[in-house]
């Protein structure tokens, strides 16, 4: 699934392309995708396009129109269509089309979820970071992988920042100490603008609007590397289930 930096590079490949121009018609070919009556978007002039969490956001005249990519979701201005074209918008002077194989994304016209999700993890402060965490029980990996708490987090980026912080996947969140709560912040950061300025992982589908691939996959330390030696100490890199999510850690770095 995109996470924070696929939606991030794919906002800002789209922005200046989509920005400005009007909506003038939508063709809905695969009604499965389509949440919410996104008709009401037709003749709307897109005034921005940001990201909010995993989420694409085109703010609207009359409200946002947002787009979750789901596992196998695509947007690509004016590219080809193919059979896993499941929705085109019709712009002034060009298409945005949206692809998906597997059709677990959603497009929806001013959705209200927006406003439930958490703070954006590029956005908040060590100090909000550490209350949050002080006021969760339970294990560490699952909080982060929660949305209503920090927005934008997937199984790539908390596999690849605990790993940065020393931290294990089942580590008690409330009881991290300040210090290894300062740590694990940064490194969330760190790896998020890292991940963002390599344009992504293209694990599976990802690409970016305008249907490249990206290159933080080269970079992963933990993740995908079961049984690969742990960059940092040789130890085999180990594959365990946390939150029915395949989680990849260092037994030796990594401490509860």
């Amino acid at each position: 699934m995109p996470e924070l930096p696929e939606v991030e590079t794919i906002v800002r490949g789209l922005a200046p392309l989509a920005a400005g121009r009007t909506i003038v018609s939508i063709e809905i070919v695969a009604p499965l995708v389509v949440r919410t009556p996104i008709e009401a978007a037709a003749g709307q002039r897109i005034s921005t396009v940001r990201r909010h969490g995993k989420f694409v956001v085109f703010e609207c005249e009359n409200g946002p129109l947002s787009i979750h990519l789901g596992m196998t979701g695509k947007l690509l201005m004016d590219g080809a269509r193919t059979p896993y074209t499941r929705v085109v918008f019709h712009l002034d002077g060009a298409e945005l089309l949206y692809d998906d194989i597997r059709q677990f994304g959603r497009i929806e016209w001013a959705p209200p979820r927006l406003d439930k999700l958490g703070p954006d993890p590029l956005a908040i402060d060590a100090a909000t970071f550490r209350e949050r965490l002080r006021e969760r029980r339970g294990r560490i990996k699952p909080i982060l992988l929660n949305q209503a708490f920090l927005r934008g987090l997937g199984n790539i980026y908390v596999d690849e920042s605990l790993f940065r912080a020393g931290i294990h996947p089942k580590a008690n969140a409330s009881k991290l100490s300040r210090a290894r709560a300062t740590q694990l912040h940064a490194a969330i950061q760190d790896v998020l603008r890292l991940a963002i300025e390599m344009r992504g992982s293209s694990i599976s589908d990802y690409v970016d609007a305008a249907g490249n691939r990206g290159g933080f996959q080269n970079l992963h330390q933990v993740y995908g590397k079961q049984g690969q030696p742990c960059a940092q100490c040789g130890q085999p890199v180990k594959r365990i289930v946390v939150a029915q999510r395949g989680t990849h850690f260092c037994p030796r770095c990594q401490r509860p």
